[in-house]
């Protein structure tokens, strides 16, 4: 669907999801086969839970049946977060990951995979993991070198901080 499309349902539909104190990350309509998909992406600093999505799914669903902002054409709505890999895109994203290992690519060309330590206005100071045993280096990054970034899943994170520690306690 056009870009028009998606502003002017983003413009509709965000007061909605703000008054549940919920940021609307993206409005997409895709077409699926004979139907259309509206996919709505929200969500907050604590994260999104499953109710709220349901809450949002509500409201969003009435206001589209009472302004026809859709048509008359059949289309499927779904509500969701950004997910555990979400794209890093906006300020709030960064701060947000605080704490989280990232893969950037950055304007240069080069890819970095590093941990997000803090976030100001001018960019990020990051921690990027040591290579075959050596310590991680900390590392100052302007938001005008990331050309694309968004967050890592990490699956033993537990275990990997855990090392961590018990290296910061052994050289004390």
């Amino acid at each position: 669907m056009s870009t028009t499309q998606s502003e002017r349902l983003r413009e509709l539909l965000a007061p909605l999801v703000s008054a549940r104190e919920l940021d609307l990350e993206e409005v997409e309509v895709t077409t699926a086969g004979k139907r259309r998909v509206l996919r709505i992406v929200v969500d907050s600093e604590q994260g999104v839970e499953l109710d709220e999505c349901a809450d949002v799914s509500r409201a969003v669903s009435e206001k589209l049946d009472e302004t026809d902002a859709m048509g008359g054409a059949p289309y499927v709505l779904e509500v969701t977060s950004p997910g555990a890999d979400r794209p890093l895109t906006e300020h709030r994203h960064y701060v947000r990951a605080t704490g989280r290992l990232m893969k950037a690519r950055l304007t240069s060309g080069d890819e970095l995979v590093a941990r997000i330590v803090a976030v100001d206005d001018e960019g990020l100071d990051l921690q990027v993991p040591g290579v075959k045993g050596r310590k991680p280096t900390a590392r100052r990054l302007a938001f005008d070198e990331i050309a694309k970034a968004r967050v890592e899943v990490e699956f033993n994170r537990k275990a990997a901080e855990k090392a961590t520690d018990d290296e910061s306690q052994e050289e004390a």
